[in-house]
């Protein structure tokens, strides 16, 4: 009998992934496109959506051929993708203007304006979060004030994932997790919020119905079929933002999972049963994938993306893994040699968008090995922040690790010592998509529920424990670290 596949999208930022995956969660083939970043002005992320949906139709196209896939076999495709981003349509389902992205940190004054309408602990109240530059939200204000022509013409709001949805299927559709992360949701209620729409202006009517993850919200059309290789009438699940299909495709579906991410940004991830805030907000509470779960997070903005800016910046043509390797020379603690991650900002647990990065404890006597152990021990203590935070919330059974960071076994191994917990690597390593994929199997029926896919196709595949010798040194340290920030946040301001 000829087993059905589905197939996985994931709309990153650097790039468009299309992954095929067989009823055993084997991946048969995977393809990404690349995609440019535009930054016009300080401050500013943009991408072209179109962009996304010609890298995406090109990924399919040869993910289907590489895998020798016939698209008759396509059971569902799943989506995932870069949240918060603005995407703005006119009746017609043009495109009024470059997306406007996660990382866009324009919008601090709006932010201050949602606070003043809504009342700050009214917001976090009703959405789980406070007004931070890169929800959704602040963006769409930002268009209402400084450019009112192209606001007077909108007509859909979408995020990045569903703009390929809507080129897919013709279908306005968003899930409930990647919703949540827009500062218009019910987090409870699990769909959008007409007071908070009512209270900024937005009409409701701009939103498209919301879905939860596996559900189907439409079929690949004609013309879809047509640019991307995919049979017509293959239907199309809801899937869900890039951190809750990543847990999705981490096995980070139960409470007591916790996820941690060093991609470009760094995520702990925590799934519970019910919503759950942070008494400061510093954690997001966003709706997960999952039907009826929600979830816990914290970011930081700049993970495996400081390692990259440190290499590109200060190392440009040697290899990470030299590089990594030089670091495993130095000395814990890099004698005294701390580096803050916020090269673009912070969210967790500094909602600061003025934040910036440093080394500080420089000397004579240290050399690039220990600037670039610094890195690595910098960002884990980033992690820290936001993991010491998770876990005072939510038991932690378990936590698995993902992201392109995780392949270092140095940053894995510095990683556990600076949480002080076992670290565990799981079978899937394509993130996301794999995620998206699981969430198409469950709507095609290939796996009863969530849970039930992930307890199939998702098992642990070794672990890092803490080492003692390191944990006693990075306790001292990260409390030091933690003084940086406040020391260091008129400097910021200044700057």
């Amino acid at each position: 009998m000829t087993t059905r596949v589905v197939v996985g999208l994931d709309v990153s930022t650097t790039g468009a992934k299309a992954l095929v995956v067989d009823e055993r969660g084997q991946v048969l083939a995977s393809e990404t496109t690349p995609l440019a970043l535009s930054t016009p002005h300080p401050l500013w992320s943009e991408q072209q959506p179109e962009d996304w949906w010609r890298a995406t139709a090109a990924s399919i196209r040869r993910v289907l051929t590489f895998s020798g896939v016939d698209a008759a076999r396509v059971a569902a495709v799943g989506l995932t993708g870069q949240m918060h981003g603005l995407v703005l349509l006119d009746p017609e389902g043009r495109v009024l203007r470059p997306a406007i992205l996660w990382n866009d940190q324009r919008t601090a004054a709006e932010c201050d304006e949602i606070r003043r309408r809504i009342g700050r602990e009214r917001l976090v109240e009703i959405t789980g979060n406070d007004a931070l530059t890169g929800f959704t939200l602040p963006k769409l204000l930002w268009v209402q004030q400084h450019e009112p022509e192209i606001y007077r013409r909108a007509r859909w709001m979408l995020l990045p994932k569903d703009y390929v949805r809507f080129r897919l299927t013709g279908a306005m559709a968003m899930d409930k997790a990647d919703g949540s992360g827009t500062l218009l949701f019910d987090l409870a209620r699990r769909d959008w919020s007409p007071e908070v729409a009512r209270a900024v202006g937005v009409p409701l009517d701009w939103l498209p119905p919301t879905y939860e993850g596996p559900e189907v919200t439409g079929r690949v059309s004609a013309e879809a079929a047509q640019g991307t290789g995919l049979a017509a009438g293959t239907p199309v699940v809801a899937g869900g933002g890039d951190q809750a299909a990543g847990a999705v495709g981490a096995g980070a579906v139960e409470p007591g999972i916790v996820a941690v991410t060093m991609g470009t940004s760094g995520v702990v991830f925590a799934a519970t049963d019910r919503p759950a805030i942070e008494p400061g907000a510093r954690l997001h509470a966003f709706c997960h994938a999952v039907p009826g779960r929600w979830h816990l997070m914290g970011v930081m903005l700049s993970a495996a993306g400081s390692l990259q800016w440190y290499r590109d910046t200060l190392a440009p043509g040697v290899s990470f893994d030299a590089l990594v390797e030089e670091a495993g020379a130095a000395p814990v603690g890099a004698d005294g040699l701390l580096f803050l991650p916020y090269l673009t900002g912070e969210r967790t647990p500094h909602a600061d968008p003025l934040a910036r990065g440093a080394f500080v404890g420089l000397t004579r006597r240290q050399s690039r090995a220990h600037l670039t152990r610094a890195v690595l021990e910098g960002v884990a203590f980033g992690l820290r922040d936001s993991f010491d935070l998770v876990a005072a919330q939510v038991p932690v059974a378990v936590v698995r690790v993902a992201g392109g960071g995780a392949k270092s076994a140095l940053w894995r191994r510095i990683l556990a010592s600076v949480l002080g917990v076992r670290v565990a690597r799981v079978t899937s390593t394509e993130g996301a998509a794999f995620g998206a994929a699981l969430l198409a199997g469950v709507g095609a029926g290939l796996w009863p529920d969530v849970p039930a896919a992930c307890a199939r196709t998702v098992a642990e595949t070794g672990s890092d424990d803490p080492d003692p010798a390191w944990s006693a040194v990075y306790s001292r340290l990260h409390v030091i670290y933690r003084g940086l920030y406040p020391a260091l946040t008129t400097t910021f301001r200044s700057l």
